[in-house]
């Protein structure tokens, strides 16, 4: 049986500002306020999953015994058809440059290995996002999310974060890039798996 939660305060184990800000954002409603990991110090766990339920539980589940409070954690990415599901969950790798995430390189490797397949337009991709709400005592709740779309070249949009610049989701021509975040984070994967864990957890 799925386990609840009372409101007030979350700890969202990620230490992606851009992450934190949209599940703050989807959560503020609730009356719930959102703590990041780096708020608390706690440090980022190795993530050695090869599915992004793998890399979310990692991730909770370290930070919800290094505070003794429920934590939700998400591991998401980008799969694109053509690259047989890659990036996938080392979408973040591709952006790592030694000094930090630069994800305008990350987007040009995915056109440039896009292109080299020869794979013609559209070229279909989806986010899929994972939430892992994790307790303490090892119990945990997993939440999947996805949104299907396709990818466009040059970069189109600031707004976002990641590869948003280069994805049109299903029935639109902007990308999320282009998008306000208000309009993205209500159709995005996380706002997906987000929905189906608000009902499990605070309905």
């Amino acid at each position: 049986m799925t386990r609840k939660l009372d409101g007030g305060r979350l700890l969202v184990a990620t230490h992606n500002q851009g992450k934190l800000e949209e599940i703050a954002a989807l959560l503020g409603p609730l009356g719930v306020t959102v703590t990041g990991a780096a708020e608390m110090d706690l440090p980022e766990p190795e993530e050695t999953g090869t599915t992004f339920v793998e890399n979310a539980r990692i991730k909770a589940h370290a930070a919800a015994r290094a505070t003794g409070l429920p934590a939700l954690s998400d591991d998401s990415g980008l799969e694109v058809d053509a690259l047989k599901g890659a990036p996938g969950v080392y979408t973040a790798d591709w952006a790592e440059t030694g000094f930090g995430r630069d994800f305008g390189m990350a987007m040009e490797k995915t056109y440039r290995l896009i292109t080299e397949t020869g794979a013609p337009e559209p070229w279909t991709a989806r986010f899929c996002c994972t939430l892992v709400l994790a307790w303490p005592d090892g119990h945990d709740e997993v939440f999947p999310g996805h949104v299907p779309g396709r990818l466009t070249w040059p970069m189109r949009g600031d707004q976002g974060h990641g590869y948003d610049p280069i994805f049109i989701p299903d029935g639109h021509e902007v990308t999320f890039g282009e998008m306000d975040r208000w309009s993205k984070n209500e159709m995005s994967h996380r706002a997906d798996a987000m929905r189906k864990f608000v009902t499990a957890c605070f309905g």
